[in-house]
């Protein structure tokens, strides 16, 4: 699973290796400036699976009694990179005992030994600073019992990859690997004595780069709702560091934060988790929470696109939908063809999704899910709203990203007496099918029932002529599309009314209705939850409402509605495990 790289990713890897080495020989630093305060919220059952030997990162599960941690990445460099990380020593922090400690303590000293001269994956400035908070933030759980030497080695370590950083950090991709890079050298330069001339340098860069990379919408380019998460995240933890340490945080960061948070609040659907778009999964459990709460602003949305993202609400009921460009360039790594796909929330229950991203399954599936099949939309056979393009040079290696995308994608928000209407288009297909997708959705005030609108046309002369060459291409047999609605893997999904509607039920008991205009064939197929953290795909189930287009303007008219016997508010009893990683 590892990733080619181009002569000039193999160049910036040596220079990497070469200033690590370089720092080794700085002034190591000679302990805490003040006791740093953990800032991350670690899981205890996934600590004690640690302590254990059950390791389970990035998809796939190890288990070896009292192995070395850095000994089951094997060849695979996203587990590597995931273990490099250190994000598990928030863990073993939240089990806290002896045990936990000794496998910390033996992990981090067989790291020094192992790569403390500049070897493998985790030295690059994204890495680093991630590493570095951990590190920090955990420091006396570490140090305590340790010889001298021991934690005389441990400092030393932590000044060399401070050194490094403040040599490297420029090398780092933009977005969420310098704002990772930038927050580790300040928490270091706060933190460890001899390191102070490094924050100022950090903070400015910190402050250029809020300015730069987040916009007035609160977005960043990737529009990866769990990246921008991380993002606020750190900020948060900077503005904290610097203001206990009694310094004064830039007021670009704070603008950030403003302009971030509200974002964030669109995103977040009922249940508290995240919606899944280009690459990006639910949070970490209790990470958003924690993270708007630290922001302070309580704005709730409006009715706007946050991101490029639209949100509607009414009741226990949320929708998110993708409504705009998707991302291009190095910011599409991990981009999806979703352009006009939605999620719908229920309560604490999710309810219509994407399958999410199968980076962590391999290859195959990590292509499968950027597709637009993988969505909650209208998309042709054979085609997605946005295609890949050959392999480019992105930082460190070659990656696919996202060529051919809608030039023109349109949201227009309206009230209606009894709820709210969003009205949505994109030109996706136009190029390849002369077709433009135009989708509208309602939703009741009281969030029990929505009804969409999906409908595939013609706009101009070049569009017919365009669309006549593609139903040429079928024989005059029409062309094959199909509106698709992925449930999630806890809804319990059956075709009703003789095969008319389908009805969904969720483990809080409500249950809705899916019903058609009868424009469409209605089935109920096998789908995918792409979850990291998994050892597999989840199967669920998708509705799919399928047909051909033979005219210039093909329409589907659908309801989502809760059955009549649901009551108004349902109080959700069934409590899931969240650590249980084998659950189907």
């Amino acid at each position: 699973m590892a990733k080619p790289q181009t002569w000039r990713a193999k160049r910036t890897q040596f220079m990497h290796r070469v200033h690590a080495r370089a720092a080794s020989r700085a002034r190591p630093a000679t302990g805490f400036v003040s006791q740093p305060e953990p800032r991350t919220i670690g899981h205890f059952a996934r600590g004690r699976q640690l302590v254990a030997g059950n390791f389970l990162f990035s998809g796939v599960l190890v288990e070896a009694k009292n192995a070395v941690i850095w000994d089951i990445a094997k060849d695979n460099d996203v587990v590597a990179e995931e273990l490099q990380g250190c994000a598990w020593l928030d863990d073993l922090a939240a089990v806290g005992d002896a045990k936990a400690r000794a496998c910390a303590q033996a992990w981090l000293a067989q790291w020094i030994v192992r790569f403390g001269n500049g070897r493998g994956l985790g030295w690059t400035p994204d890495l680093v600073g991630r590493r570095l908070i951990r590190w920090i933030q955990h420091g006396f759980f570490l140090l305590r019992g340790l010889e001298k030497d021991e934690s005389q080695a441990f400092y030393r370590s932590l000044a060399q990859q401070t050194i490094f950083l403040s040599r490297r950090w420029h090398t780092s991709a933009q977005g969420l690997p310098r704002f990772e890079a930038l927050t580790g050298m300040i928490y270091a330069g706060l933190s460890l004595q001899g390191m102070e001339q490094h924050v100022a340098p950090a903070v400015k860069a910190l402050a250029r780069d809020c300015t730069r990379e987040i916009d007035d919408t609160g977005g960043i380019p990737t529009r990866n709702p769990e990246e921008l998460l991380e993002v606020l995240t750190l900020l948060t933890w900077t503005t904290a560091a610097l203001t206990e340490s009694g310094h004064q945080p830039p007021a670009a960061i704070a603008t950030a934060i403003a302009r971030i948070t509200p974002t964030l609040r669109a995103l977040r659907h009922a249940d508290g988790g995240l919606a899944r778009f280009h690459g990006g999964g639910r949070g970490l459990i209790g990470r958003l929470d924690h993270a708007l709460a630290a922001a302070g602003d309580k704005t709730r949305p409006s009715e706007m696109l946050y991101m490029g993202y639209a949100r509607l609400s009414g009741g226990r009921t949320s929708i998110v939908i993708d409504a705009a460009t998707p991302p291009t360039g190095p910011a599409s790594v991990n981009a999806h063809a979703s352009t006009l796909a939605l999620e719908v929330t229920s309560g604490r229950r999710p309810l219509i999704v994407n399958c999410g991203s199968g980076r962590t399954f391999g290859e195959d599936w990590r292509r499968a899910g950027r597709a637009t099949p993988s969505h909650s939309t209208l998309c042709i056979e054979g085609y997605s709203s946005s295609r890949l393009g050959t392999q480019s040079r992105v930082v460190t290696s070659r990656q696919e990203l996202l060529d051919d995308v809608p030039g023109f994608v349109q949201a227009e928000f309206s009230q209606l007496h009894d709820g709210k209407r969003i009205e949505l288009s994109h030109d996706g297909y136009r190029r390849t099918h002369g077709l433009t997708h135009a989708r509208t959705l309602d939703l009741a005030m009281d969030g029990r029932g929505m009804v969409g609108d999906d409908v595939l046309t013609t706009l101009t002369d070049i569009d017919k002529q365009r669309f006549e060459r593609a139903l040429d291409a079928t024989a005059l047999q029409g062309v094959p599309y199909a509106l698709k609605f992925h449930l999630h893997p806890d809804v319990d999904a059956t075709l009703d009314m003789g095969g008319a509607a389908v009805s969904m039920a969720l483990k809080s008991g409500e249950i809705w209705i899916l019903r058609h205009d009868g424009h469409a064939e209605l089935s109920l197929q096998p789908s995918v939850y792409l979850e990291n953290g998994r050892l597999k795909p989840r199967p669920s189930q998708q509705v799919v409402l399928s047909g051909r287009t033979m005219a210039y303007a093909t329409r589907v008219r659908w309801s989502l509605a809760k059955a009549q016997g649901t009551p108004e508010g349902v109080r959700d009893l069934v409590t899931d495990d969240p650590m249980d990683p084998t659950d189907d």
